[in-house]
């Protein structure tokens, strides 16, 4: 059985939401360690050039990206715009291909 593009998108969204539950740990700490003494904050920008916290700061960012996206996408959808198939698989490409360029655009950004 191949599942749809819908399905994907579906998919995808909720496990981006377990992923931003499990990524907000990181920024926790990170708000927490910036608060704390101008010390643990000077620490902490130290910890945040480096290429790994870097790299999961993208991967927790291109989570909220595309759970936000998709989630835009069901508002819509709650409006009774793009309730068709047609307007579900339009709606699905949208939301991958806006998520693509944003999450780049993140990449850039941080690196």
């Amino acid at each position: 059985m191949r599942l749809p593009i819908t399905a994907w998108t579906s998919i995808a969204h909720r496990a981006s939401g377990v992923f931003i539950f499990a990524g907000m740990a990181l920024l926790i700490w990170a708000l927490d360690a910036s608060l704390k003494s101008p010390e643990s904050f000077a620490a902490l920008q130290e910890c945040l050039a480096s290429p790994l916290t870097k790299l999961a700061m993208w991967a927790v960012l291109s989570g909220l990206i595309y759970h936000t996206i998709a989630g835009v996408k069901h508002l819509v959808m709650d409006m009774g715009i793009g309730e068709t198939m047609e307007g579900g698989i339009m709606g699905s490409r949208i939301v991958i291909a806006s998520s693509i360029v944003l999450i780049l655009l993140a990449g850039l950004w941080i690196w």
